[in-house]
């Protein structure tokens, strides 16, 4: 969907439909949200593979991941449009490239909070369980080696 809207963005912004752009804007930001989060419940899905193999079980867990997977986009595009609806709209209205019309987030500050800083905390959520995992299959390896060093002799 992340595609199909982006696809199709600039497109529909050359309707010049005010509602039409706050739409498609708000669509194409849930959908990049949505695409991090669940990269973020993919990394937290592996380190509950690889790191707590045994006695890991989470009732409803599919449930669960997608309460997560797809209202926490919500919760930050709902915040956004609560705060003001007007900060999704048409990004250029160049007269030199009638082209370059593009429906997304105006202001800089909602960007950088809303994208960035989201992007950038699952980021180093990913890193975190990626190093974590990374030292639980370093453990393991060592402490094969060492068994296998006590059989040998």
């Amino acid at each position: 969907m992340l595609n199909m809207v982006f696809l199709t963005n600039s497109w529909l912004s050359s309707f010049d439909q005010p509602s039409l752009c706050i739409a498609v804007a708000m669509l194409l930001h849930y959908f990049l949200l949505a695409a991090f989060t669940w990269m973020c419940l993919e990394s937290v899905h592996f380190y509950l593979v690889l790191v707590k193999v045994f006695n890991v079980y989470v009732p409803k867990y599919i449930l669960k991941c997608c309460i997560a997977g797809w209202g926490t986009p919500a919760i930050v595009i709902s915040i956004v449009l609560i705060v003001n609806k007007d900060f999704y709209g048409n990004g250029s209205h160049s007269e030199t490239n009638p082209f370059s019309n593009f429906c997304w987030i105006q202001e800089n500050v909602v960007f950088y909070i809303s994208v960035v800083a989201y992007v950038f905390l699952i980021f180093l959520m990913n890193a975190a369980m990626f190093i974590t995992v990374l030292l639980q299959i370093n453990s393991v390896k060592s402490r094969t080696q060492k068994r296998s060093r006590i059989w040998k002799r």
